[in-house]
């Protein structure tokens, strides 16, 4: 009887262990169909993935290669256009540098041709001095005056080019009284004529050449204390013209 009892016992525990295992089982098998299937080879997708960021790096080399290349472009250009502009700005110079030349040479074509001849009185007669310095003689008479470099206002020549010029002047005067007039380049005296008549009239005359430089004046003083006479005939004259240029 106990053996029987023992048996019954045993079938109904071996019946539920397995309806457990069927129910486990089911289980499981459920969680497995509802999970995403997993890759038949890890290798294979890491194989992939290393090839397709290989292939990114790649292009991202080459991305950077291309944008330092159009950075050396604008460098370029840039380096072009500063070129260009330094270039555009030497023409001007050039231009502006030819201009003044041509307008110099112009200037000495001009300045080439310098010849002056003055008198003293425009009209009427009288006597000029004396005085206790020397004075400028302004000769307002202008015969000749090419090239311009004669004032009639202050009678003084102004050299417009470096070279030698040549001149002329006389003097006139009467009565009893010196008559000296010298001729002065700058502060410098030069020459002088010079009388002293005893009675009636005498004149006096001198010439130099000089060597002037651009800007020298030259101009003929009456001496002080002496004293010289003009009338319509034009006794008192200064001239002067330019020899050549050096």
């Amino acid at each position: 009887m106990e053996i029987m009892v023992f048996f019954s016992l045993m079938l109904l525990v071996c019946s539920v262990s397995t309806n457990q295992t069927e129910a486990d089982n089911e289980i499981v098998d459920q969680q497995i169909s509802n999970q995403q299937p997993c890759p038949q080879d890890i290798h294979a997708v890491l194989r992939e993935m290393a090839v397709s960021l290989a292939e990114q790096k790649v292009e991202i080399r080459t991305l950077k290669q291309e944008n330092q290349d159009h950075i050396t472009k604008l460098k370029e250009l840039e380096s072009h256009k500063n070129e260009i502009d330094w270039l555009k700005q030497k023409s001007k110079e050039q231009e502006a540098k030819l201009e003044t030349e041509i307008d110099q040479l112009k200037q000495e074509q001009q300045v080439k041709q310098v010849a002056f001849s003055v008198s003293l009185l425009e009209q009427g007669s009288r006597d000029i001095g004396p005085f206790n310095i020397h004075m400028t003689l302004i000769f307002k008479r202008v015969v000749t005056n090419i090239g311009n470099a004669y004032n009639k206002h202050t009678g003084i020549f102004t050299a417009p080019v470096r070279g030698v010029y040549h001149f002329d002047w006389s003097i006139y005067g009467h009565g009893n009284i010196q008559t000296g007039a010298p001729l002065f380049r700058n502060g410098e005296h030069i020459f002088a004529a010079y009388e002293h008549p005893a009675s009636g009239g005498v004149s006096a005359s001198n010439g130099a050449s000089l060597l002037l430089e651009v800007g020298d004046q030259v101009s003929v003083r009456l001496w002080a204390n002496t004293r010289i006479y003009d009338n319509q005939n034009h006794h008192n004259t200064f001239s002067g013209h330019l020899i050549f240029t050096m």
